[in-house]
């Protein structure tokens, strides 16, 4: 009997330790930033453990927040507009390939990954910059006589992120690849249906849950994002990461920082659950 009792309890004492460390790394954290969020802050007085819902207003009805945050959000938005665009056909070049081929180009693909992420935007920093190789290079060959500002800027930012992120994009929509059997576009090209279409028709409905997959984490993952922001962007231009990097620990104003922190949490999540269940819905056959 008590072998029984042992075996049924076997998943809860394997998957009890996760669950702690969850706990203590992620939940607790979490709630003890929502609850910082409704305290009071003071120049003077620092942090006072008073509940209060300043910070919440302030942040709900200041045409400031708003205006980081839908910086934050435009930006997310075309750095995984661009990853769809740019790693789709270059996860589905990369099915193609050959073995040996395949093995070479995914080492280039997630090579980038193996290199510090500050150690890379640093390196957009020197490209993009007015003395950069980008700029000097458009001005040798004639196509613009003055530097294009990059640094500082929103486009800046997006193309140091898309390099960045590109790669789970692709990892993810060529993971759907592997699901795909070959033999189905050679069928429709046999019944006389075109490239274009085998694409739309075949291909691209079979792929929908992993550009779903890569979409979520390349989203998440640049309107979250710090240290491309931060060194591309400066402090001329702010999202909600960095602001709230700017309220931790430069005017520490700990419940302001919590409180931005604590909505851009929430906003992800209502966007990424809502987007997936839109196309969930829309491609159901696909996710059966």
């Amino acid at each position: 009997m008590s072998g029984v009792v042992t075996q049924r309890n076997a998943p809860y004492w394997l998957t009890g330790p996760a669950l702690l460390v969850f706990l203590g790394l992620v939940i607790i954290p979490l709630g003890m930033t929502v609850l910082l969020s409704f305290y009071d802050w003071g120049q003077y007085k620092g942090i006072v453990p008073d509940f209060t819902l300043k910070n919440w207003i302030e942040v709900f009805t200041d045409s400031y927040f708003f205006e980081i945050f839908m910086r934050t959000f435009r930006i997310a938005f075309l750095v995984t507009l661009a990853a769809i665009v740019i790693g789709v056909p270059e996860a589905y070049i990369l099915n193609r390939m050959s073995p040996a081929w395949r093995s070479a180009f995914l080492l280039v693909i997630i090579g980038p990954l193996l290199v510090s992420v500050v150690a890379r935007t640093l390196g957009w920093a020197l490209l993009l910059g007015s003395t950069g190789l980008v700029n000097q290079g458009l001005i040798a060959l004639g196509l613009i006589n003055t530097p294009l500002e990059f640094m500082f800027t929103e486009t800046g930012v997006v193309i140091a992120l898309i390099h960045v992120l590109i790669p789970f994009m692709i990892l993810a929509v060529w993971a759907s690849l592997q699901r795909l059997d070959p033999q189905i576009e050679n069928a429709a090209l046999s019944l006389g249906a075109g490239r274009l279409t085998i694409w739309r028709r075949v291909i691209l409905p079979q792929i929908v849950p992993g550009i779903l997959s890569g979409s979520i984490i390349v989203f998440a993952l640049a309107a979250s994002a710090f240290a491309s922001p931060a060194i591309i962007g400066g402090r001329r231009l702010k999202v909600a990461s960095t602001l709230a990097y700017d309220e931790f620990l430069n005017t520490l104003n700990w419940p302001l920082g919590a409180a931005v922190a604590t909505l851009l949490l929430v906003a992800l999540v209502l966007i990424t659950v809502g987007s997936n269940r839109l196309i969930e819905r829309r491609y159901a056959q696909v996710f059966e």
